[in-house]
């Protein structure tokens, strides 16, 4: 077991102690690039993230959802892919789930989430 942490930790992505915290029901945009050819581009995704999933930071995906043209699209991230460039954090939400599922079946106004006051932890 000693043998995979050691693997898992040399393909580590640097970028991750950059990244803010976040929990289900923030609405975060992350920027990941993207490869068409031989060139990268930068493309914003933004919506809510409905799961957070992985014990360790090695294993750890998040999935963001958002509604584009009213048809509601999600996506997967590791949290150590090297195709992230940046994760901001635009809203955070005020949910009472670790996993909001439920937030699928619903549409308009009620799929609003609330916003929880936040304020930074003095370092």
């Amino acid at each position: 077991m000693d043998l995979l942490n050691v693997v898992e930790k040399s393909f580590a992505n640097e970028n991750v102690a950059n990244y803010p915290d976040f929990k289900a029901g923030d609405t975060i945009t992350v920027t990941y690039k993207i490869k068409e050819g031989d060139k990268f581009r930068l493309q914003d995704f933004r919506g809510v993230v409905i799961q957070i999933s992985g014990a360790t930071p090695y294993t750890r995906t998040f999935t963001v959802r958002k509604v584009s043209s009213g048809i509601g699209v999600e996506r997967i991230f590791p949290y150590q892919s090297p195709f992230i460039d940046s994760i901001t954090v635009n809203k955070y939400g005020k949910v009472r789930r670790a996993r909001i599922f439920y937030l699928r079946n619903l549409a308009g106004k009620k799929a609003r989430i609330k916003e929880r006051a936040y304020t930074k932890k003095a370092e």
